[in-house]
């Protein structure tokens, strides 16, 4: 579970850096030379099928460890007990929940597209082709409630990430007094980079572009 969100976590980093060409202002030009060259290099296919093995593996773990959870406590404690754990710990499968849908819709709206398994957005011309995804951002964020709730799901997104990173090295066994701080710090960095990053995306084609 921590290795497949470590890999996840490393996979975000490349994705934003990636779609943060978009905003260039160069009417997606460098953003499409970019997906040119993920779309002919031969590794990057293969990183597809191992991406999506690193997404099945992270969810069906997660689902399997909250079912081994509710087993283990089938019956509810009759008082609330305090404990150091922040809210968000604790509802570390519901915020999943709401990114795999998050998740499903954006495959939806933009990966399925390049596949064929979904019609290209848009009246015809106003994208180029099923690898035009300047051309699809420009179309899906100009609806308001869509852009409202990918911000929305970016925030529960921010949240999961926080307490993930400090979880993953947690479970790697690498928790330690002195440097467990630093972490803690370096993952709340890393979340709202991440939210912040993509979030900034939307909201540059809804109110610029």
């Amino acid at each position: 579970m921590a290795l497949a969100g470590i890999f996840l976590m490393l996979f975000l980093i490349f994705h934003l850096a990636t779609n943060l060409l978009m905003l260039a202002g160069d009417g997606g030009e460098a953003f499409g030379r970019a997906v040119e060259f993920l779309k002919l290099n031969p590794a990057i296919k293969i990183m597809e099928y191992v991406l999506f093995a690193g997404f099945l593996i992270h969810i069906l773990l997660g689902v399997a460890l909250q079912l081994q959870n509710y087993r283990a406590r089938p019956v509810k404690y009759h008082k609330r007990l305090r404990t150091e754990t922040s809210a968000f710990s604790r509802f570390m499968f519901h915020t999943g929940v709401i990114i795999f849908i998050f998740l499903v819709i954006h495959l939806i709206n933009f990966f399925f597209v390049k596949l064929g398994w979904v019609a290209i957005p848009g009246e015809p011309g106003e994208v180029a082709d099923q690898h035009d995804f300047f051309g699809m951002a420009r179309i899906v964020f100009t609806n308001t409630w869509y852009v409202i709730g990918y911000i929305v799901a970016l925030i529960f997104l921010g949240f999961h990430l926080k307490h993930a990173f400090q979880s993953a090295f947690q479970s790697l066994g690498l928790n330690h007094t002195k440097y467990t701080p630093a972490i803690k710090v370096i993952g709340t960095i890393y979340a709202i980079a991440i939210s912040v990053g993509f979030a900034v995306i939307p909201l540059y084609f809804y109110f610029i572009h």
